[in-house]
């Protein structure tokens, strides 16, 4: 999902609706966009707004099978879509917006095994992740080269990462780390910090990051996005920091550690049986196992 200015729109009655909605002003939005900030990350949050405003009047008029005439790709139909869906489910309505989706014959984009093996093809045309971490490292600022080995460390997905990192800076500025980070665990407790990192699907718990990164953290000063993202368009480096999750948890998973291990250091619960109710790893293994293979992860950038 990328950015619009699109201005308020005035959308008509509907009888798709149960209620009527006449007008969804500027006032509407930003109530709309702090209720999404409550639930959802930054990034996904202005992607859902940023769509919703651009095509929410099908919602609203109820013709919502317009998207499939629209000169869209399926992954930006797909966008649209989940955020119609979200706007419903602002408005009390999703029932409604279920039933006219499955009359309409619209259906979520989903992932086969052809398209997945595309993306591991496409991952590697890029080139080498971590040739790509150590020219970030040997041209970007101290801060932002440490949030970038922050974020290839970690496993975090970037608008965690830049929420965990600005949180460390701005805590051991207050001498309050401790509340954040356990030193003998080396564990960052997101658990501890719900409204930032438990969200209604994408969440995060904890991560094990050796003290001595943390260390370099909190020497720093807090980041942004579009302030990773200038210096990286300055330096001429392609914009791969989604990719660094994929290449950490692949690594993790080559040195050691179960699927399931991984899966609870990146914030997923899956839906099994087995991962609800009986997995219960022992923590102090699983740190273990993780330093050592983050500490493999970090040799790879030495010389």
């Amino acid at each position: 999902m990328g950015r619009t200015g699109f201005e308020p729109v005035t959308f008509r009655t509907s009888t798709f609706l149960r209620f009527p909605i006449r007008s969804f002003d500027e006032k509407d939005w930003r109530r709309f966009d702090s209720w999404l900030k409550q639930r959802y990350s930054f990034q996904y949050a202005a992607d859902v707004r940023c769509y919703a405003k651009k095509f929410g009047h099908l919602l609203f008029s109820g013709n919502i099978a317009e998207l499939n005439r629209l000169p869209l790709s399926e992954r930006r139909r797909g966008d649209a879509l989940r955020a119609l869906a979200v706007l419903s489910k602002y408005l009390g309505c999703y029932d409604e917006f279920t039933r006219l989706r499955k009359a309409c014959g619209l259906s979520w984009e989903r992932r086969d095994g052809f398209q997945s093996f595309l993306r591991i093809v496409q991952r590697n045309a890029k080139g080498d992740m971590v040739e790509w971490v150590k020219n970030c490292i040997g041209c970007l600022d101290t801060t932002y080269a440490t949030l970038v080995k922050f974020v290839y460390l970690s496993g975090l997905r970037l608008g965690e990462a830049i929420q965990s990192f600005n949180l460390v800076v701005r805590l051991s500025q207050q001498g309050r780390l401790n509340e954040y980070y356990d030193r003998e665990m080396q564990c960052l407790e997101h658990y501890r910090f719900p409204e930032k990192f438990i969200r209604v699907k994408k969440n995060t718990f904890i991560s094990f990051v050796p003290e001595n990164i943390i260390s370099k953290v909190c020497k720093c000063r807090t980041v942004s996005e579009s302030g990773l993202k200038r210096r990286l368009a300055k330096n001429k480096l392609k914009r791969r920091l989604r990719d660094l999750r994929d290449h950490f948890a692949t690594f993790m998973v080559f040195h050691g550690l179960l699927r399931e291990e991984v899966d609870l250091l990146q914030g997923r619960v899956g839906r099994s049986i087995f991962m609800r109710h009986y997995f219960s790893p022992s923590l102090k293994e699983l740190r273990d196992k993780t330093l050592n293979a983050v500490n493999a992860l970090l040799s790879k950038l030495s010389p």
